[in-house]
């Protein structure tokens, strides 16, 4: 498929570059492997020796899920905004509103890695020019302190004495409130944070060949250091063994006490899970170029398919190296539940003196720069084709001289400086709206893998660059119900609001919708919406799913909220 023709062409001012390859994508997707970074604590910390294995489940299902969405990729040449564009056409025969909760449900999923990644590279940034002093009992301030205030304890001694040390910046705040289950503030992380997403916008403003470029250096610089810190600690022997046993839940989230296989560790287990997909998955973001891609019928494919091979090296060594090292102690510690101790205790690891180590600190900084770099390039592409296709209002299909869909970059940015207030008040704040955004982007996974079959069964007579095996297809709907599963019962281990506050977000999209379709655009989508699919509007009519598409939401429904109901903590 090396030439593409379209039924509708759209405007210049609308339409995307073909500027690269799958080795592109490659590069601007090479930023989802530095996502452990974001919940490897957290995980760490609810899951205790299990932690390895979640990572490991984890990956081996996105990688196998990710067959689907490179088929289905496969069936849209002319649209860019990734899987949950392509798998919304698949739904719109059966309901006009599923369809579009496909899109808003994988932005407001991925668009958060801006904000989130931002508070933690801040978080990094100001460890390493105003560190927090370390106090021991030994410490001659604490003997000092304690020979002042008589009757003091050592515990005591050491808070009051780094209190006392700490620089003054780590403390200090031109505004912050709490609103429901979060707070947020306007401290110095989210004003470091806001310069960093400033940044980042400045590159991608360039369009997507200036961005591969640049994420190709970035990539190589970062890809081969979390590499090194996966395996030197393996090849020096520094991997205890024991750190993996006794395979057991925690009994309790963030204490070191093993508890048992009952629902309460179940419940912890499947919270785990939960949150991993957030970052395990991510590298289907790959297909979200496929109208940029020169040759569309074969860079699809590839370009999803390499990058899960590297996600799933990575995901799987790196987790498994800082649980071998670490131990459980080590990774329930305050700075690593709340990641901003990560990057540290990753190049301690390594060892080689301070020189290393803080060139190691600034290379997870490069790595968060990254994968903020892939999520702005692909949620801002979701809003775009979301716009184009008449999902999303219509300002945001404007694109630039470069090909950057810009409207929808300074709305995912405007829409983050919120979100990063909130994420840079308290690992509370952070682990919350973490939470919401995976709730999106269990809904959208749950639709999409659905989706395969019905476009299957809807289009089975359109070719197809790449056609999965169909043992693959199911064993991706069927993973559809086990996320769903995951939802139900994990959200609630990172905040008892999350779930709900997840739906509700999801649910924002029918007010969004209906002002584009029924008010812009007078309850009819655009001509080339289906222009890749060789249809009209009027096609839609015909259902050959029959009722298999209801039944499948309401069994999703269904197994979420038993899920939620049986597993408690």
């Amino acid at each position: 498929m090396s030439t593409i023709t379209t039924a509708v062409e759209l405007p210049v001012e609308s339409r995307l570059l073909r500027h690269i390859d799958w080795r592109g994508a490659f590069w601007v997707a090479s930023g989802v492997p530095a996502l452990v970074l974001f919940s490897i604590g957290g995980i760490a910390g609810t899951t205790g020796t299990l932690a390895f294995a979640i990572w490991i489940a984890s990956m081996i299902m996105g990688f196998l899920q990710s067959f689907t969405y490179a088929e289905i990729a496969g069936l849209f040449p002319n649209k860019s905004g990734g899987a949950s564009i392509y798998g919304a056409t698949a739904w719109l025969r059966y309901s006009k509103f599923i369809a579009p909760l496909s899109v808003w449900c994988n932005w407001f999923a991925w668009s958060p890695v801006l904000s989130l990644g931002c508070s933690i590279a801040a978080a990094y940034i100001l460890n390493a020019l105003a560190p927090v002093p370390l106090f021991t009992d030994t410490s001659p301030e604490v003997a000092a302190y304690i020979a002042a205030h008589a009757g003091t304890s050592a515990a005591d001694a050491i808070a009051a004495v780094t209190a006392a040390a700490t620089p003054a910046i780590r403390n200090w705040t031109l505004y912050g409130h709490t609103l429901g289950p979060v707070s947020f503030t306007f401290n110095a992380t989210f004003f470091i944070g806001a310069l960093l997403m400033l940044i980042i916008f400045s590159i991608q403003h360039r369009g997507i060949l200036g961005t591969a470029n640049v994420q190709k250096y970035i990539g190589l610089l970062v890809i081969i250091p979390m590499l090194i810190v996966g395996l030197v600690p393996i090849f020096t022997g520094q991997i205890n063994w024991a750190n993996f046993s006794p395979l057991v839940p925690l009994a309790a989230a963030y204490a070191p006490e093993p508890g048992a296989w009952n629902i309460a560790g179940w419940t912890l287990v499947l919270g785990g899970m939960f949150i991993a997909a957030w970052s395990t998955y991510g590298f289907e973001t790959a297909v979200c170029y496929t109208s940029e891609f020169k040759n569309p019928g074969t860079d699809t494919f590839k370009a999803i398919f390499y990058s899960g091979l590297l996600c799933m090296l990575l995901f799987i060594l790196v987790p498994f190296t800082f649980q071998g090292v670490l131990g459980l102690n080590g990774m329930l510690a305050t700075p690593i539940v709340d990641g901003s101790g990560v990057a540290d205790a990753l190049a301690g690891m390594v060892g080689g003196g301070q020189l290393i180590h803080s060139l190691l600190v600034m290379l997870m900084i490069l790595a968060l720069v990254l994968c903020i770099m892939t999520a702005m390039a692909g949620s801002s592409r979701t809003l775009y084709q979301g716009s184009v296709d008449g999902w999303l209002p219509r300002y945001l299909s404007h694109v630039n001289e470069h090909g950057a869909p810009t409207r929808a970059m300074w709305t995912d940015l405007i829409f983050n400086l919120i979100v990063l207030a909130i994420a840079s008040a308290d690992a509370t704040s952070f682990f919350f709206i973490l939470a919401v955004s995976n709730c999106g982007y269990i809904i959208f996974n749950f639709l999409n893998l659905n989706a395969g079959w019905i476009h299957r069964i809807d289009n089975g007579h359109i070719a197809r660059p790449w056609r999965a095996p169909s043992w693959l297809l199911g064993i991706g709907a069927i993973f559809a119900y086990v996320n769903a599963i995951f939802m139900g019962a994990g959200a609630k281990v990172w905040n008892p609001m999350a779930l709900w506050a997840g739906l509700i977000t999801a649910a924002l999209i029918i007010p969004v919708f209906c002002f584009r379709h029924y008010i812009q655009d007078k309850g009819k989508f655009p001509d080339h919406m289906l222009a890749d699919l060789g249809m009209k509007s009027s096609d839609l009519r015909v259902k050959k799913a029959g009722i298999l598409p209801y039944l499948t939401l309401i069994a999703g429904v269904v197994v979420m909220l038993l899920a939620n109901w049986f597993f408690v903590i």
